[in-house]
């Protein structure tokens, strides 16, 4: 059980609990903490309260967050597109909807699933049982290569070279609009939006230092065909800072606008360099964009 002792601010009274707790940086969403209220795991000064509550200031704040359910991940047997694979980690091309590791409303259907079954359990520990051998991410909508290491030195070399932010990370993306430039570099910190907590957005406020530079490569009708390069790796960090410049991605429901036969956003992680965190070898590795992105590309140039 995790246990957050917190003290009601003077420059939040008026504001209700459940909204005041999903603003701090302790990983709770308003939703979260409505279930925890309702739970009796949120007390002020003491006593269980309702979701509405208005705390006056100074009033003492308890939250108690119970540990994560034990979620049993089972192998499926499930094709993947292996680009390269040895004893210590392999390069996945991950399709488009397909979600990286098991959560809420997933369990069943991931990448992780489909790697139990390939890799027969030999996967890192070190991000749990939910998470074994992911390094790093991508989100479910967006298509393209992921690391994945199969024990925990891997695992723990690949991390630092993320952490160092020597990865080779390149996007291609369709993004909405006319660009003034041909190229550009996005330097805006990311973090949690203030409101909604499923969503990140560029921020001063308990956020990181985010950088993306695009390039325009073609410009269409109304859309441009880019190419991003991370210099760093933050949630959603691509379709932030270019929803940020006024340019979101195209499909993107979370960032811009929903298009109608495209599911999410337009996004495909197409190059990944690293150094072999065994051999020290640099390793590159290049996919081109999935075959509704080519077709996209087609109709939106004729």
């Amino acid at each position: 059980m995790t246990r957050h002792e917190l003290v009601f601010p003077p420059e939040a009274e008026g504001q209700r609990l459940d909204k005041w707790i999903a603003s701090l940086d302790i990983g709770l969403t308003r939703c979260a903490v409505q279930g925890l209220i309702a739970a009796a795991h949120v007390t002020v000064d003491g006593s269980p309260v309702p979701k509405n509550c208005r705390p006056k200031a100074g009033a003492q704040i308890t939250v108690e967050v119970p540990p994560p359910e034990e979620i049993e991940i089972i192998p499926q047997d499930i094709p993947l597109d292996i680009v390269y694979e040895d004893d210590d980690l392999l390069v996945v091309n991950k399709p488009k909807g397909m979600v990286v590791h098991p959560a809420a409303g997933n369990y069943d259907e991931t990448l992780v699933n489909a790697l139990m079954f390939h890799c027969k359990g030999s996967l890192s520990g070190i991000n749990g049982v939910i998470r074994p051998g992911i390094v790093h991410r991508i989100d479910k909508n967006t298509s393209g290569l992921l690391i994945v290491a199969k024990n925990d030195t891997a695992h723990q070399g690949l991390a630092a070279q993320i952490k160092a932010h020597s990865f080779t990370r390149e996007y291609e993306a369709i993004a909405v609009g006319h660009f003034r430039e041909e190229s550009g570099t996005v330097d805006a910190p990311i973090g949690r939006h203030p409101v909604d907590r499923k969503k990140m957005c560029v921020t001063d406020r308990n956020s990181k230092e985010a950088v993306t530079h695009y390039q325009v490569l073609r410009q269409f009708a109304g859309t441009a065909h880019i190419l991003c390069r991370l210099e760093t790796g933050r949630t959603h960090q691509i379709r932030v800072h270019m929803a940020y410049i006024g340019h979101p991605l195209y499909g993107d429901d979370v960032y811009g606008k929903a298009v109608k036969g495209t599911q999410g956003q337009c996004l495909h992680a197409r190059k990944i360099g690293f150094i072999h965190p065994a051999t020290g070898e640099y390793l590159e590795f290049e996919r081109e964009a999935p075959a509704y992105f080519q077709k996209l590309l087609r109709k939106m140039e004729d």
